[in-house]
């Protein structure tokens, strides 16, 4: 560990903590104090963080954090504000005219909304993977669950996701006529 500083190498994951935090716990201000609590807690036991993996390690530490707080935390379907910062960051960044981009603005709305219905076991799953971008293997480090266990996760939260989706559109439909 020696060389490195807790400034250069956990510092740099703050914005991929807050956004597991935020949708842990589907508050600004709760992910802020989960992320509070991480920080202290990864400044603390710095010293053990072996290999190059900040961030796996300092997500797991976000989610240790989270599920320390308690009963407090009632999974409640509470819809978040689109917040730009939580769009995947491979999206395409090529102009788009005012008519795609404000369906493209409505999709993201939706999934997030969606994704905000799931169990949090599913939605923290997809999170890392579809908007971190870790790798099973990361996610497993994060969750403390088998690799199998993501992937079920992983294909359970998507099935769910896309049947949520689906009943919204057939909604939507429903209401139109």
């Amino acid at each position: 560990m020696s060389g490195r500083s807790f400034e250069g190498t956990v510092l740099p994951h703050l914005d991929a903590a807050f956004n597991y935090a935020r949708w842990l716990t589907r508050s600004d201000v709760e992910a802020e104090e989960v992320v509070q609590d991480a920080c202290v807690r990864a400044l603390r036991f710095f010293s053990n963080l072996r290999g190059e993996d900040a961030r796996a390690w300092l997500l797991a530490i976000v989610r240790n954090a989270y599920f320390a707080r308690g009963p407090r935390h009632v999974d409640v379907f509470t819809p978040l504000p689109p917040d730009e910062s939580r769009a995947p960051a491979d999206h395409d960044p090529s102009p788009l005219s005012p008519e795609a981009l404000v369906i493209q603005q409505e999709t993201v709305k939706q999934v997030h909304q969606a994704l905000e219905r799931l169990p949090v076991e599913f939605r923290e799953a997809i999170v890392l993977r579809e908007l971190e971008g870790l790798a099973y293997k990361e996610i497993a480090v994060v969750t403390a669950v088998p690799i199998g266990t993501v992937m079920s996760r992983l294909a359970r939260g998507r099935e769910r996701l896309l049947a949520i989706l689906a009943a919204d559109v057939d909604v939507k439909e429903e209401v139109r006529s």
